[in-house]
């Protein structure tokens, strides 16, 4: 007989932190595409 243990693995983050996240990687890109062409990035949405 195998003596077997099963882990459940919650995740690292939520969903709402994953696309609070997602939207971050996306102003900071457009931030960054902003300030190599000289211009003022706009923030917020």
């Amino acid at each position: 007989m195998s003596k077997t243990a099963s882990v459940a693995l919650a995740p690292s983050a939520s969903l709402f932190a994953r696309l609070v996240a997602a939207i971050d990687r996306l102003l900071m890109a457009s931030a960054r595409v902003s300030n190599r062409n000289g211009d003022l990035p706009r923030f917020g949405l």
